[in-house]
């Protein structure tokens, strides 16, 4: 019973183990579904699951009809213009780090598009190019066709290895699809959990300065070749400086107008974001302005600057991916298909939070594999979404993917009609917008400084992954970075927080007996807590950390019983011991022998529990024994074990823990297990757990059922009246914890407890 008094509550229960509160109450039997039955279930088929299936697999279909057309298309329309208008620029500028010509970039800015429209289940995010997942297929390209495979640079040659890289980006993102497609058939959506939020940072951030060195070489208009190796980022910085005094000036000082403009407007956006109805599409106006400048001004013929060029006017023959590129980059595709999904989802579930819609990992991959198949088929590169971009879709009022469709319509004008306006364009420009758009990712350092102070092991696990995706490139150093993160879980397990437990405020709770003065510890008493699932990796440092807390090895002192219980019987058989009222007397110097001499090669029978059944009196082991017989005392009488944090215990710990509780066990110490989840103890039954020695009977709800039910055992032996109460019969078994305690036995316990 609970009565609550105050900012107090009063509680009057019986002291129960597991075995009294299953007996006093019923608990159900639940069945639990097994493998064949959620596989069975899988593939059942009824009228509502197809009904079910077709709405997971098509979300368009029910949101789509309940559209609120009159309240939403206005803010979808300007919004999917907005974006529309970004996602071109974006793709232009993104198809640089690919290293292919960018009309391409338009492709993978509009096919994606529509497939997520009819599969995605994200209202707010814009899908297109992302610089990453474009820096890690142009590591591809680069790979398989690197730049000296240009030779004298004809026109020919040049539009040659142009094709060629085309088809590598649309064959790797064709299989980053497939990678995509398969892992949400399959239900692997939760793969994006062993991407922690630390890690993503640490190689989103290590992927812009990627992107940063990468367009250096537009920005001063060098020959730079690709280096997709460890260490690459050093050599293209080398490559860059060895040639730096050939810097285009033109190229450079455009570059660095046009890069302050947008960082600065960017910054107003931010700061006056509330005041402003829509933000400053700076991207726009200032490629507006710089195309006007060179068409006019005719800077290719004057400065000698690198421009777009004539854009591909309408859409490319769907093609099917190259079976020699697949197979030169299966772990690429892997790569980029995780990477993608995973920023995707992030982003993707930040909007869901915001606006309170469900998000669908599994169908999220399935649609994102879709749109890269479809995109790689029509010679586009692998998309995600861009923070940016998606940023403006939704802050300039987009409600649905409506807003997607707008901005492919943008799009589509482009690659269909306008495109050409776009032909006299500077490539520094577009370069510099790719990094106008890398300040929300280059600020992620500042983490850095937070993480430490919050978690040292995620500040670590962000350098780590930052330091191998920066030097050992995208895909090694995802890589490098996951099973780095892999490990980290690992050592935190392996060396899991162990402590000794006292009351604290004569109250039911129990803390670190260090961290307070108010505590008391029940004499005779040890309560240790283990805040970690145990298991093969960490069981011995588990057992380690318990002998410690105890004082003594049980295996050493069981031993060392044994070996005292040999030597007396050999002393009383020689006559050189005799029994007195008073206990042993020796009759005879005594004769030191060495432990092997004792062991006799019998080490296995020392481990066995102490008879003396053959005695004709019962050794003490806490008074002296007679002289040339020395064992190590034993203080405490109890353990309790707190199992409240122990998730889970594989069959190496189950045997290594049973080993050890069998040792304090025969050195006639109770051992108490409280606070295990449900599934343990049936665990440890069906495991063979229990014996004779160790038995159920030791699992107590709480810690406090299992102290207060030491002491009312220890008092009940100590005293005659509470020993024959005890056998009539116990009603409440309630005990409280005194104050002034100093001894079990110095106590009277009430029939009832409230606390």
């Amino acid at each position: 019973m609970v009565e609550p008094v105050g900012n107090h509550y009063v509680i009057a229960r019986p002291v129960y183990s597991e075995n009294a509160f299953n007996e006093e109450h019923e608990k159900l039997h639940r069945y639990h579904k097994t493998f064949w039955d959620h596989l069975k279930l899988y593939f059942s088929c009824s009228p509502q699951r197809v009904k079910k299936i077709a709405l997971n697999l098509f979300p368009v279909i029910s949101w789509l009809p309940a559209y609120r057309f009159r309240e939403w298309v206005l803010s979808d329309i300007v919004s999917g213009i907005n974006t529309g208008l970004v996602a071109v620029l974006q793709g232009l500028a993104f198809a640089l780090l690919v290293n292919v010509p960018p009309s391409y970039g338009l492709y993978a800015a509009f096919f994606p598009v529509l497939v997520y429209f009819i599969f995605g289940t994200s209202r707010h995010i814009s899908v297109g190019p992302f610089p990453v997942l474009s820096l890690m297929v142009g590591g591809v390209v680069t790979r398989l066709v690197p730049d000296d495979s240009i030779g004298n640079g004809n026109s020919t040659n040049i539009s040659a290895i142009n094709d060629e890289r085309v088809m590598v980006a649309a064959s790797v993102t064709f299989l980053s699809g497939i990678v995509q497609l398969l892992l949400g058939i399959f239900r692997f959506g939760f793969i994006v959990i062993y991407l922690s939020q630390s890690l993503i940072s640490g190689f989103t951030t290590a992927a812009a300065i990627h992107v940063l060195v990468s367009q250096l070489k537009f920005m001063f208009q060098l020959p730079v070749p690709g280096f997709n190796k460890p260490f690459g980022i050093i050599y293209t910085l080398e490559s860059i400086f060895s040639q730096i005094t050939e810097t285009n000036v033109a190229d450079l000082v455009t570059s660095l107008v046009v890069l302050l403009i947008v960082f600065v407007v960017k910054e107003m956006n931010d700061r006056y974001k509330e005041k402003l109805p829509t933000p400053i599409p700076i991207e726009l106006l200032v490629t507006v302005l710089a195309a006007l400048v060179s068409h006019f001004v005719n800077f290719e013929e004057k400065f000698n600057v690198a421009v777009v060029g004539k854009l591909e006017e309408g859409f490319q023959t769907p093609v099917a991916p190259d079976v020699g590129i697949l197979q030169n980059c299966i772990g690429d595709g892997i790569s980029i298909a995780i990477v993608g999904f995973a920023v995707a989802f992030s982003v993707a579930k930040v909007y869901s939070i915001k606006h309170d819609y469900p998000l669908d990992g599994n169908q999220e991959l399935i649609a994102f594999g879709l749109g890269n198949i479809v995109g790689g088929s029509f010679k586009g590169f692998a998309s995600s979404t861009a923070l940016s971009r998606s940023g403006v879709q939704e802050s300039t009022g987009g409600k649905t993917q409506i807003a997607g469709i707008i901005s492919s319509v943008i799009v589509l004008v482009v690659i269909l009609a306008i495109g050409f306006l776009l032909a006299p364009l500077q490539k520094s420009v577009l370069a510099s917008l790719a990094l106008g758009n890398l300040k929300g990712m280059l600020m992620q350092f500042k983490e850095v400084g937070i993480l430490w102070r919050k978690d040292k092991y995620d500040c670590v696990i962000w350098v780590v992954t930052f330091l191998s995706a920066v030097f050992l490139g995208l895909d090694i150093g995802l890589a490098t970075a996951v099973a780095f993160q892999l490990l980290t879980v690992v050592i935190r397990s392996q060396i899991p927080s162990c402590t000794v437990l006292a009351n604290v405020g004569r109250s039911n709770i129990y803390r670190n007996r260090k961290d307070y003065t108010d505590i008391y510890e029940p004499e005779g008493v040890k309560i240790f807590r283990c805040s970690s699932p145990i298991f093969f990796a960490n069981i011995e440092f588990f057992r380690e950390k318990l002998i410690t807390a105890v004082g003594f090895n049980p295996l050493r002192v069981l031993r060392k019983r044994n070996k005292a219980l040999r030597k007396i019987r050999k002393m009383l058989k020689k006559g050189e011991l005799r029994v007195t009222p008073k206990g042993l007397i020796c009759m005879a110097n005594p004769m030191y022998e060495s432990d092997e001499e004792l062991d006799n090669n019998k080490i296995e029978e020392l481990d066995q529990p102490t008879i003396m059944t053959d005695l004709p009196i019962r050794i003490n082991w806490s008074t002296d024994l007679p002289p040339g017989i020395t064992v190590p005392q034993v203080n405490i009488h109890s353990i309790i074990l707190d199992f409240s944090s122990v998730s889970f215990l594989d069959f190496s710990a189950m045997t290594v823990l049973r080993k050890t509780l069998k040792e304090f066990v025969r050195l006639n110490i109770d051992v108490y297990i409280a606070g295990a989840h449900e599934g343990l103890l049936d665990k440890l039954e069906r495991s063979a757990f229990f014996d004779e020695e160790i038995k159920p009977s030791m699992f107590f709800l709480t810690i406090h059922d299992a102290v207060l039910h030491i002491l009312l055992k220890k008092d009940i032996a100590s005293s005659p009246k509470l020993k024959l109460s005890e056998e009539r019969g116990r009603s409440n078994d309630n005990v409280i914890i005194p104050r002034n305690r100093q001894r079990s036995s110095e106590c009277t316990i009430p029939t009832e407890t409230k606390f």
